[in-house]
């Protein structure tokens, strides 16, 4: 892994917090999942987590000059300036640079996180001039917003809005800017301080509730590795970065696996299945524990969906999605999705039918497996 010259709390070294961890690199293997929030207290390593990851992440190549980080080998990506260029018969210069981490300014404005237009220059001198904002510096990172609730509803909206689209466009007074704005999102949030609303809750792919370890070793070693890494950052870094390597070349491989990665139409339906019992509203959960489970088992080395991704996906899918009522627990505790991914399973077998069922066997013990459903 090449030295990306940042003194920061190397991810591997974390102590405990599996599933925020588990969130936040199944989102480095799909970036398209659509990001995760994680909620919690103060000092429990969100921030760290989310500055590790974007610095294990490997470089990539973008256009030289330009100031998206437009990947050269997708044209179809490429931003309003790229394609002008290109247009004219320009070759654009290439350069590999170290996977951003951008970090939310607290009370940003509209302007800043999209971006602005030149409207005067483009009038009188005909040119389009854009002045990039957040989203701009983000492409093909990692996008962090501390004390997401906080924010205003309408700038959560624009964020959510260009990691589900992946492009932000730009329109004033008639003229249009468009460029890639694809990035790994992660807000962290203390609901003690208030919380988002369920509109804006949903649009998080995933969500990690987090807490203080209680383990007396563990909390030991806390201390430890955070009193070395004050110290010396650069030679506590330098200790860690086998670990750190060998996670960024699993992740590598994971991406690669990726397109590779088959589910069924029984693995839809046991989706489907769980989602309608448990009584959640809109389909978004659907796909996104859909992308989640691939993503898993590409992470684990495999080339086809079961239930142990289906109920990993749903864990970090479902925790702010089932519903609540006044006085109640929620409908079904994360703890019995076991159980229910089992049943759902079940009644996706006698739904899809006896083909549907053969080719789901097919896909899990590996025979057939040239067969795409």
């Amino acid at each position: 892994m090449a030295d990306k010259g940042r003194v920061v709390f190397p991810f591997t070294a974390i102590v405990g917090q599996e599933r925020m961890r588990r969130a936040l690199i199944l989102n480095a293997i799909n970036p398209r999942i659509g990001g995760v929030l994680i909620r919690g207290e103060r000092g429990t390593a969100k921030s760290t987590a989310a500055r590790g990851l974007a610095a294990l992440l490997p470089e990539i190549r973008v256009v030289a000059d330009g100031s998206f980080n437009c990947d050269p080998d997708q044209p179809a990506t490429w931003c309003t300036n790229c394609r002008t260029r290109a247009a004219l018969g320009e070759t654009l210069p290439t350069m590999t640079k170290q996977v951003p981490f951008v970090e939310l300014p607290i009370g940003a404005t509209e302007d800043r996180v999209v971006g602005t237009l030149d409207i005067e220059r483009a009038i009188q001198k005909g040119e389009r001039r854009f002045e990039p904002g957040v989203l701009a510096a983000a492409n093909r990172g990692v996008l962090y917003v501390d004390e997401v609730n906080l924010l205003d509803d309408h700038i959560v909206d624009v964020l959510l809005d260009a990691a589900a689209m992946g492009v932000n466009t730009v329109e004033r007074e008639g003229i249009s800017f468009q460029h890639p704005a694809r990035f790994i999102l992660v807000g962290t949030m203390n609901p003690e301080e208030g919380d988002l609303r369920p509109q804006l809750l949903d649009r998080f792919a995933l969500c990690v509730d987090v807490g203080g370890i209680h383990d007396a070793p563990a909390r030991m070693a806390i201390m430890e590795r955070n009193l070395i890494f004050e110290e010396n950052g650069k030679e506590f870094g330098e200790a860690w970065a086998p670990h750190e390597a060998q996670l960024a070349l699993r992740i590598e491989e994971a991406r690669r696996l990726l397109p590779e990665v088959r589910y069924t139409r029984a693995d839809m339906s046991t989706i489907a299945e769980m989602m309608a019992g448990l009584g959640v509203d809109g389909h978004r959960g659907d796909l996104v524990i859909l992308k989640t489970a691939v993503a898993h088992a590409a992470w684990q080395k495999r080339r086809c969906v079961t239930d142990q991704d289906l109920l990993l996906a749903a864990e970090l899918a479902l925790p702010h999605r089932l519903k609540r009522r006044p006085f109640d627990e929620v409908q079904a505790s994360i703890d019995q999705l076991d159980q229910l991914v089992s049943a759902a399973r079940e009644r996706a077998e006698e739904a899809v039918g006896e083909e549907d069922r053969s080719s789901y066997e097919e896909e899990v013990t590996g025979e057939g497996r040239e067969k795409k459903v």
